[in-house]
């Protein structure tokens, strides 16, 4: 309880508000905005399924109102365990665990998924709704869970934000982004290749494997590619502790979502055509 009790201290919440006018004033700020409201949208198409049909036995006049305060208590206990997840991500080697487990969800979401709509069943009444919806979005939601935290890279601002535009997006209009990740793919591959880029991010920031990366390139090959970075017209620097490490950590996490997720896509159809054969 004393966490909670930290949370809900008025200093906290002040201090959260100074934090938040600052960083709103950096472009990377809502850089991360739109990666977390992306990353969300990309991973909370079942979500939006499991709240549509939890909701679908009810009254017209409680469907409404069961998917306002799903979505809102599901909002807000998503903020909370984001939360959690990313303050225990500044521990040694849980940055490169989240970083991998990543990797993983950004290559099964290049595999298509068989439809299962017999587990959610339909509420007769407007909170027995709001608890399926609840449940069912703790259950479903380690994924967003990790990847969000992994793009917010602490910010509790970043968290709130993100998760408070994205989550009431993806109700309002699920049909229609579901509908248009089906007709436009490449923003699934788009989508993935992101996470893949966060995950290596994520790996290469972990207290354990930073001063690994910053001693590789502290030698010749960092100067050396200083210098080609330098003819490039780019600050990107790998020597002396510079974040050309991390760039490198991101494209290869991009590399190894694509090919991972190319691979477990063709085994997947495979196996469908076999079983209908």
């Amino acid at each position: 309880m004393d966490w909670l009790l930290h949370i809900l201290d008025p200093a906290t919440i002040k201090s959260l508000f100074v934090q938040f006018e600052l960083e709103m004033q950096q472009p990377a700020f809502w850089l991360a905005v739109g990666k977390i409201i992306w990353i969300n949208i990309l991973l909370s198409g079942d979500n939006a399924l499991v709240i549509a049909m939890a909701c679908r036995g009810l009254q017209p006049k409680q469907r409404l109102w069961g998917m306002i305060l799903g979505a809102a208590a599901a909002v807000i206990l998503r903020i909370i365990f984001t939360g959690i997840v990313a303050t225990l991500m500044e521990l040694p080697y849980l940055k490169l665990i989240g970083g991998l487990a990543l990797i993983v969800i950004a290559a099964k979401l290049l595999v298509p998924e068989k439809e299962e709509e017999d587990g959610v069943h339909a509420a007769s009444h407007l909170w027995a709704a709001v608890q399926i919806v609840v449940v069912a979005d703790i259950v479903m939601s380690l994924d967003n869970v990790i990847a969000v935290a992994a793009a917010a890279n602490g910010s509790v601002p970043l968290l709130i934000l993100g998760l408070a535009i994205s989550v009431p997006l993806i109700v309002a209009g699920a049909a229609l982004i579901m509908a248009l990740l089906t007709k436009l793919p490449v923003l699934v591959w788009l989508g993935a290749a992101l996470l893949g880029w966060v995950a290596g991010e994520v790996i290469a920031t972990d207290p354990a494997v930073l001063p690994w990366i910053h001693a590789m390139f502290n030698g010749s090959a960092g100067v050396g590619l200083d210098g080609l970075m330098t003819k490039l017209g780019t600050s990107i620097r790998f020597a002396n502790g510079g974040h050309g490490g991390e760039i490198v950590c991101g494209l290869v996490g991009v590399a190894v979502v694509l090919a991972i997720g190319t691979l477990w896509r063709r085994r997947s159809q495979t196996a469908e055509v076999e079983q209908a054969v």
